[in-house]
């Protein structure tokens, strides 16, 4: 399965897209609406979300595969 990601459409609305693939999957007006929509889908998929900011440079990324040594989470 391919890792989704959280990116700004060129229309000005956010989309996940899977990794590889120019078109988007889900879109939405909010970037929190698709990181949402996101989280159900990289879990569902056991993948990576990695999460663009308005720039297109990685913000933020969360793994939900099945990884026997996960790094800690730093944020929480």
């Amino acid at each position: 399965m391919a890792n989704k990601h959280v990116v700004r459409l060129k229309n000005g609305n956010w989309g996940i897209k899977n990794e590889g693939n120019p078109t988007p999957i889900y879109q939405s007006k909010t970037q929190a609406a698709s990181i949402k929509k996101g989280v159900i889908l990289a879990k569902k998929s056991h993948t990576e979300l990695v999460i663009h900011g308005v720039d297109g440079k990685i913000r933020d990324k969360d793994s939900y595969g099945n990884d026997p040594h996960p790094p800690r989470d730093k944020k929480f």
